[in-house]
């Protein structure tokens, strides 16, 4: 039998032991989300999440309940910008990282 790991759990211990890899997960969550794929982009953060500072010590921060964060960034959430601004915040600050946009301009 092939010893196999957990998705989810792949995906902690390299956010945790590969900066690079963080960073482009996160880059890959804004880029979905502004080109129109919410809801991929929310399973990305929810992942980032999961990996980075946690769902009850983002709760804690956020002075909301576990519960509706998670439900926020299920596939069928619907977080406020306001929400969704405060959750991109802990991550960049968990990650330690900046945001900053490029914007590419489409070839006719």
């Amino acid at each position: 039998m092939a010893l196999t790991r957990n998705f989810k759990e792949t995906i902690i211990a390299r956010v945790k032991n590969d900066p690079a890899f963080a960073q482009a997960l996160l880059d890959e969550a804004l880029t979905l989300m502004l080109n129109g794929e919410p809801d991929t982009a929310k399973l990305v953060l929810r992942d980032l999440v999961n990996a980075t500072v946690g769902f009850e010590t983002l709760a804690e921060e956020l002075h909301k309940p576990s519960k509706s964060l998670h439900r926020m960034l299920s596939i069928s959430g619907n977080p406020t910008l306001a929400n969704l601004s405060s959750i991109l915040v802990a991550i960049k600050k968990a990650l330690h990282v900046d945001i900053r946009t490029t914007i590419v301009p489409i070839a006719a």
